[in-house]
């Protein structure tokens, strides 16, 4: 397996502001996680049958989560419930989902908020997020197990570096080595294994919210074409800078 550890950003313009701060943002929200205890991140996790029917559930649920029955302390969420879709992006569920997930935005985050601008980079982040969450809900729109993570949203930003940057040199580790790969075969090879996983995955046992990570990238993908044609009329200097 491909691990991306880095990238070539020598032709980045700006400091990536808004990239360092949704790092610190998902990083403070997680220590709040570790403060607050496991109802307070099922309170503000999407959870499809709440978004669906706008219900929000608070009785404590033993659902199948990994192969295995675990108890989900649910607690009072955001009026509207519908919320939980932007709240779940800035939570996880350990310590090995909030590294790799910042991990991924820290190394592909900073070239795309170059080319966007901040603002447009922060608008399209969060669109990526809400899309994954809906993509989730739409397969399973009345399932209590709860969603979070970082992850739609980055899919996202993955989506848009394959589009604007597919030579673009990653640096990857594999097994003990660390080689220098085009980012079309990294992120390529990453959303194939998102739709092998999906399809892989028995019902909602995996414990890994596949079409989240599917939602995110395609979303990114158009995104990043449409935006791409609508800036094809301007002038060279331009479109290299940002949209």
């Amino acid at each position: 397996m491909f691990i991306p550890i880095g990238d070539d950003n020598s032709a980045r313009q700006r400091l990536p502001i808004v990239t360092w701060a949704l790092v610190a943002v998902n990083t403070y929200v997680w220590f709040l996680e570790l403060s607050r205890g496991e109802t307070f991140l099922a309170s503000y996790a999407a959870i499809p049958y709440e978004i669906t029917t706008g219900h929000d559930l608070l009785a404590t649920k033993y659902l199948p989560i990994g192969g295995e029955y675990v108890p989900i302390q649910n607690g009072p969420g955001p009026s509207p419930i519908q919320l939980t879709l932007l709240t779940s992006m800035f939570m996880h569920g350990s310590w090995m989902h909030i590294i790799g997930n910042m991990v991924y935005l820290l190394i592909f985050g900073d070239q795309i908020e170059d080319r966007l601008g901040r603002v447009k980079f922060l608008l399209f982040y969060l669109l990526a997020g809400i899309s994954a969450g809906l993509a989730q809900v739409w397969v399973a729109p009345f399932s209590p197990l709860p969603c979070v993570g970082a992850s739609g949203a980055i899919a996202g930003v993955l989506g848009a570096y394959l589009i604007l940057y597919p030579s673009n040199a990653i640096r990857v580790l594999f097994f003990r080595s660390i080689i220098h790969l085009p980012a079309f075969l990294v992120l390529g090879m990453w959303g194939f294994m998102q739709v092998a996983g999906h399809l892989g995955t028995p019902g909602e046992q995996g414990g890994v919210a596949y079409m989240a990570h599917i939602g995110g990238f395609i979303t990114g993908l158009l995104t990043s074409v449409f935006l791409k044609l609508f800036s094809s009329g301007r002038s060279p200097r331009a479109r290299g800078s940002r949209w």
